[in-house]
């Protein structure tokens, strides 16, 4: 395993005002991730996703538990393994006043890489970025400016590559075209471990993932894996009196859940489910107003580890 962690956890003290108070941001997380994989951490703002990265990247120090990375041991190695990943921000770290490429071929003479010039140019053209390369950082777009932030990371060939949160902020045809070079970084057999709060990202890009609430993982699997453990198909209704309608079609499906004032019903065959569940609801007298029959989804195996919709989270589809 290039990433083989145990218990990780950390806490962290804030002062202010109103006195000290601690927060566990993350309370016990263990991984195992192999070379090559695209490994996604999902959930919502605050869940430890950040934090999760962050130790594992060598940036902060957790307060217990233990980790291998690219073969060495987190506490006592973290030089060596500095040496073998890259890491992108949030912020993503592009300087507003000088060029992708003398950003870039600074990172690679700090990282030491022998050709740093050739290197520079490699990853310009490989993130499609020659044409942007000698402009200031000032007057590339969101999504130019991502690219520059992974080509910052990738320069130097690391195994690993960390993601935080690549995507956020960026329109949906930036998006897709960063998913597209993101994906092009498994077929070149970089390790990618991100961290997002997009389901539909998750699903496109994850080879596996794990989902994290309130510093803990609540799932883990492929993404087709986990929607499969949750139900084949979801129907969900909007009625008139959803309490009668649950207890009266509870017997016909997997799961039932109330959210808000829709019904959700989890069934393994939905097109031949549907017909019957009409037909018991009219029989009762329950008064149908829409409905909508859809695959289960990231959002459903998260409502169903935690009671709670992603989506209710803050979290984008």
């Amino acid at each position: 395993m290039i990433i083989s962690a145990h218990d990780l956890r950390k806490t962290f003290t804030t002062r202010s005002r109103k006195g000290t108070q601690t927060v566990e941001a993350v309370k016990g997380v263990s991984l195992e991730i192999a070379p090559g994989e695209i490994f996604g951490v999902l959930g919502p703002n605050g869940a430890g996703k950040t934090t999760t990265i962050r130790m594992l990247s060598t940036l902060i120090t957790p307060d217990a538990g233990r980790a291998t990375i690219t073969g060495h041991d987190l506490l006592k190695e973290p030089a060596k393994i500095r040496r073998n990943l890259g890491y992108v921000s949030q912020a993503g770290g592009v300087d507003d006043q000088t060029s992708p490429r003398v950003q870039i071929l600074f990172a690679a003479r700090l990282h030491g890489v022998p050709d740093a010039v050739a290197a520079t140019d490699r990853v310009l053209k490989q993130f499609e970025l020659t044409e942007f390369a000698d402009r200031p950082g000032r007057t590339l777009s969101g999504g130019q400016q991502r690219r520059v932030a992974i080509a910052l990371g990738l320069v130097h060939s690391p195994p690993l590559l960390f993601l935080d949160e690549p995507t956020t902020g960026l329109d949906p045809q930036n998006r897709a075209n960063l998913w597209d070079r993101i994906g092009e970084l498994r077929e070149q057999g970089t390790t990618v471990l991100l961290s997002t709060h997009y389901l539909d990202e998750a699903d496109a890009l994850c080879d596996r993932l794990a989902i994290v609430d309130h510093g803990v993982i609540v799932a883990e699997g492929t993404p087709a894996g986990l929607k499969r453990e949750v139900s084949g198909d979801v129907i969900t209704l909007r009625v008139d009196d959803l309490e009668q309608a649950a207890e009266t079609l509870r017997p016909m499906t997997k799961e039932v859940r109330v959210d808000d004032d829709l019904l959700r019903l989890y069934v393994d065959d939905g097109e031949h489910t549907l017909p019957a569940l009409l037909r018991t609801l009219e029989e009762r007298n329950v008064q149908l107003k829409s409905i909508s029959l859809d695959r289960a989804t990231l959002d459903d195996v998260f409502l169903a580890k935690t009671g709670r919709s992603l989506r209710d989270t803050g979290a984008a589809a």
